[in-house]
């Protein structure tokens, strides 16, 4: 890291490779996860493990990309004296209202693994058989994910107060933080919805999903909410910044979720550590599959129609009925030009977003990460 300083400028430049943000963000959720532990440790052991459980899944790896977006929507605008320990709290709550997202996620989807390790409900249900307990592992492991995520989303709360910010400021961002996770909770209810009438389903629709589980609470609303954490009078020009981090956000958080769609069919599973053919599994009608529909032929279309079977031949469907499997459902989709027609969609997006920063009165070393970000962020293996 060039720079270690955290009271005015330079201040750490994480788009560069540096480790210098994720550090600090990542010291900041260690440092508040140890209180939270021993206080639960406090009223009884089992909570201290529960909550050791939350914190390794916290700490457990990941992009970071709520607060770098965040980080960078504050310098954009942020004067050099303002401090980056004042708002680290609120940079680190990101991470934990991201990890209550995933662990009901991964519930909702039934997923086995995440970043290569077993998912929150998986970890649950094999401490329940390894401990002789009653009833139903699996039932347990569901039940106990929920209530970690539920921890995790209040954690977020507690950690974001701690912010030293003013009393409007604080309440600024809390607006934005708030839209945030109503729009998450929105685009996840009709991901869920679309997986139970995939025949109602559109491009469309798809690319709205996209916009509001994966775009606004990933890149559009973390820089907005990352804005409203400068002080009020760092910028003149706020309202224009707003706008292009408002539509530099959409489309580039978009084209992330396109690059999920690609890598969740064709990624390697040994680099985004999640078992490839998912969304085929489970008939997830992502904007991938509703272009190959659009563009299949009718023998192509018949097999797309089709419930898939995963790689051990185990049918999907409750009502047993058999398919294609998941390696030849993919093979169809390649063979529409799917893929090529959603990197195109990629390439435009970000090609967008680039454009929504191009004019607007930033920093120019923000500029610059916002502009290596929308690459790094939509062009990756994982």
């Amino acid at each position: 890291m060039a720079n270690d300083t955290l009271t005015g400028h330079p201040i750490p430049h994480q788009s560069r490779g540096e480790t210098g943000l994720v550090a600090h963000v990542e010291g900041t959720l260690a440092d508040f996860l140890a209180t939270q532990i021993a206080a639960l440790d406090a009223v009884d052991p089992a909570l201290g493990g529960f909550a050791r459980t939350a914190r390794d899944l916290v700490l457990g790896g990941g992009k970071r990309l709520r607060p770098t977006f965040a980080y960078w929507g504050w310098r954009g605008v942020a004067d050099p004296g303002e401090a980056l320990e004042a708002i680290l709290p609120a940079l680190a709550a990101l991470e934990l209202m991201h990890t209550f997202a995933l662990v009901h996620d991964d519930v909702m989807d039934e997923s086995a693994t995440r970043r290569g390790a077993p998912t929150a409900h998986r970890i649950f249900a094999t401490q329940h058989d390894r401990d002789g307990r009653l009833g139903d592992a699996d039932r347990f492991g569901s039940t106990s994910a929920i209530l970690l995520g539920d921890l995790c989303l209040v954690w977020a709360d507690q950690l974001m107060a701690r912010a030293a910010l003013g009393t409007a400021t604080l309440f600024a961002a809390r607006a934005r933080y708030d839209r945030m996770r109503v729009e998450t909770v929105a685009g996840q209810y009709l991901d869920v919805l679309g997986e139970t009438q995939p025949d109602a389903w559109s491009l469309e629709r798809a690319l709205l999903v996209a916009r509001y589980k994966t775009a606004s609470y990933t890149v559009q609303r973390p820089l907005q909410f990352g804005l409203s954490l400068a002080a009020a009078s760092a910028s003149d020009s706020r309202s224009a910044v707003d706008a292009a981090y408002a539509r530099y956000g959409e489309v580039v958080g978009e084209a992330f979720q396109l690059r999920d769609d690609l890598l969740g069919v064709y990624g390697d599973p040994l680099v985004t550590g999640k078992p490839a053919g998912d969304d085929l599994r489970t008939g997830k009608p992502t904007a991938l599959l509703m272009l190959a529909r659009r563009l299949a032929t009718p023998a192509q279309l018949a097999e797309l129609a089709e419930p898939a079977l995963d790689p051990a031949g185990v049918v999907n469907p409750a009502d047993g009925s058999g398919g294609p499997p998941i390696d030849r459902l993919a093979d169809v989709i390649a063979a529409t030009g799917a893929p090529d027609r959603v990197e195109e969609l990629i390439r435009r997006r970000v090609d967008d977003g680039l454009a929504a920063l191009r004019d607007a009165p930033l920093h120019p070393d923000a500029r610059a990460a916002l502009t290596h970000l929308a690459v790094a962020a939509t062009h990756r293996p994982a």
